[in-house]
């Protein structure tokens, strides 16, 4: 069986996620949205600003007024600071303002308060020259009544619930959580805290996968360990499908004699199983238990998160309707020799040290802290090597976990 190239499967993979049925929405306020997907745009209730404001410290006047200023200077008639309502400016007369406060009717310029001289009689002298309209906020500079904010299909960040709340917008529709159950198999597995015996080890994907879908902001049922035992394996399968969304399992599913999982799966006709040309990561698996989905994911920990971030996350993105899935990818230089070209590409742990990647421990797919030590991963394309100083594609991990 030839290996598929990770950018078709991921192709795949966005694919069926978009043929799932449409998740119903729900409303949300904005302190409860972070992280949330829009079902539908974000339209702005309001101008903002919602009335032309100061931008410094300083004097309101009128420019048909500018010349007297220079010369002679103005008299004071008012003063207005942010969240009062001015009255209009007087003829011939500046107003002293703060940033931020409104303009009064009447006067179109501000000058900062550090090129006003306050002279003896009161009057308010400019210092030089300015221009007509200086420091000055428009009303709706940056929102216009009736603009859209966010399309429909955008993850909210923090910045944009700041956004939404300046245009008077105190709740969103946004889709329901995704439901997702985290399964992991084998006898060999134990919870951590507990004694292991002969051949066992702890079981760190249960951890990394649900750290993983809490920054995602999805409902998760932790379905803990399967056993190595068929009958049970197919009814917590069963259970967990009446539930959720998709099942992400770790290790099983290959054609091994004790991999019960990757044989139930098959049972159910709906199963591919792709040999990815990943490394680590290469077996991957999209199946069906009854109408829910199930990622069978590989079961060496370095592989689990490789493969959740890069093919798992976008499905779950676009599930919820998010279009733009890709990752943040820059191009940096390597602080390093690869003289062994494979034939997989090579998503290596790596971090940034003066501006150059660096390896960030051992690259084994069952050596985890190495993901610890990095700050992202690097790819090495199928067939190539590198040498110092070659620009390689680097994907920060604040890019792929956000």
């Amino acid at each position: 069986m030839s290996l598929l190239p990770v950018e078709q499967a991921l192709q795949q993979v966005l694919q069926h996620a978009a043929e799932q049925p449409a998740l119903t929405s729900e409303r949300v306020t904005l302190a409860e949205a972070l992280g949330r997907v829009l079902a539908n745009p974000v339209i702005s209730a309001h101008d903002v600003p919602p009335w032309d404001n100061s931008a410094m410290d300083g004097y309101a006047l009128n420019s048909s007024d500018l010349p007297q200023a220079l010369q002679h200077g103005l008299p004071v008639s008012q003063r207005i600071t942010a969240g009062m309502a001015p009255q209009p400016l007087q003829p011939g007369t500046c107003a002293r303002i703060f940033t931020g406060a409104p303009i009064p009717a009447g006067a179109d310029t501000v000058e900062m308060q550090e090129n006003v001289e306050l002279l003896e009689c009161g009057l308010a002298k400019l210092a030089k020259p300015l221009k007509a309209g200086a420091n000055v906020r428009p009303q709706g500079q940056d929102i216009r009544l009736g603009d859209q904010l966010f399309a429909g299909g955008a993850r909210l960040r923090a910045q944009d619930l700041g956004v939404i709340a300046s245009a008077g917008v105190t709740e969103v529709n946004c889709v329901r959580r995704l439901r997702v159950a985290v399964v992991s198999t084998g006898d060999e597995l134990v919870e951590p805290g507990l004694p292991l015996a002969a051949g066992q080890i702890y079981n760190s994907n249960r951890y990394t996968l649900q750290g993983l879908l809490q920054g995602l902001d999805v409902e998760i049922s932790d379905a803990g360990i399967l056993p190595d035992e068929p009958e049970q394996t197919r009814h917590e399968l069963l259970r967990l499908a009446a539930n959720a969304d998709l099942i992400i399992s770790s290790g099983g599913v290959s054609v091994g004699e004790a991999d019960f999982l990757g044989q139930i799966l098959r049972e159910q006709g709906q199963l591919t199983l792709w040999k990815l040309a990943i490394k680590p990561g290469k077996p991957f698996t999209l199946a069906r238990v009854g109408e829910t989905p199930v990622i069978g994911l590989p079961g060496n920990p370095a592989a689990v998160l490789v493969t959740f971030l890069l093919l798992v996350r976008p499905w779950l993105l676009r599930r919820q309707g998010v279009q733009d899935c890709a990752p943040l990818s820059l191009p940096v230089a390597s602080g390093f020799a690869w003289e062994r070209a494979g034939n997989r590409d090579e998503y290596l742990r790596a971090r940034l040290e003066q501006g150059r990647l660096v390896l960030a421990g051992n690259q084994s797919s069952g050596v985890l802290s190495s993901a610890s030590a990095a700050s992202g991963l690097l790819l090495i394309p199928a067939g190539q090597t590198v040498e110092p100083g070659q620009l390689l594609e680097f994907l920060p991990f604040n890019g792929l976990l956000d």
